[in-house]
């Protein structure tokens, strides 16, 4: 369905506005999350750096704005594509990785926190593999000016160091992430939908 969407959003100077304002959303609500599950003493160098390079997706995003000549000032609900999917989708992905975090390994405090930041990233990382070259394409085919490679390479690496943590945190880990992926799924399926039908309306 996206591959059908793109186009029309690409096509349209405030669709594509909005649509590079939404995903900047979504790059800085993970960025704050990221930031949200460290521990303040044992926090990582590759937390840090994949904090900071989302923090910098998402100001890379608003930046590529520009270029379709439309200003928007912040992420309020009219300056975003289906704005009450997009940002429930991050936030609950965490809330039924939590859950199932709980019940299925009994974890709580820092350990749930960071057991959650690894598998809910994984998820996202697997999707943004999948999301930014399908845009890129459609971009290219466009003719237009934005252009997300740089954000596409950085996400190739994330996903090979969310794979070496995982590995790290249980022998276990592909049962795991594969869960979250399922969590994932369904609710960008439904963030698909809305985004649908809100350009067909």
């Amino acid at each position: 369905m996206l591959h059908t969407i793109l186009p029309t959003i690409i096509a349209d100077n405030q669709l594509h506005s909005r649509w590079l304002n939404t995903l900047s959303l979504m790059e800085n609500t993970g960025a704050r999350k990221i930031s949200a599950s460290e521990d303040p003493l044992t926090v990582t160098y590759i937390i840090l750096k994949h904090a900071a390079e989302e923090h910098r997706h998402a100001f890379y995003l608003k930046k590529q704005l520009e270029k379709t000549g439309v200003t928007l000032p912040t992420y309020a609900a009219e300056y975003l594509l289906a704005p009450g999917s997009s940002k429930y989708y991050l936030n609950q992905l965490d809330v039924d990785v939590c859950r199932y975090l709980k019940a299925e390994l009994g974890l709580k405090g820092a350990e749930l926190r960071f057991a959650a930041y690894l598998l809910v990233t994984y998820a996202i990382e697997v999707r943004a593999d999948e999301l930014y070259p399908i845009y890129q394409d459609a971009l290219d085919e466009a003719g237009s000016k934005v252009n997300v490679k740089s954000i596409i390479l950085e996400e190739e690496g994330h996903l090979e160091e969310m794979i070496n943590q995982l590995q790290q945190f249980s022998p276990d880990w592909e049962l795991h992430a594969q869960k979250a992926v399922g969590f994932e799924t369904k609710l960008f399926n439904q963030w698909v939908e809305q985004l649908g039908k809100e350009i067909a309306a």
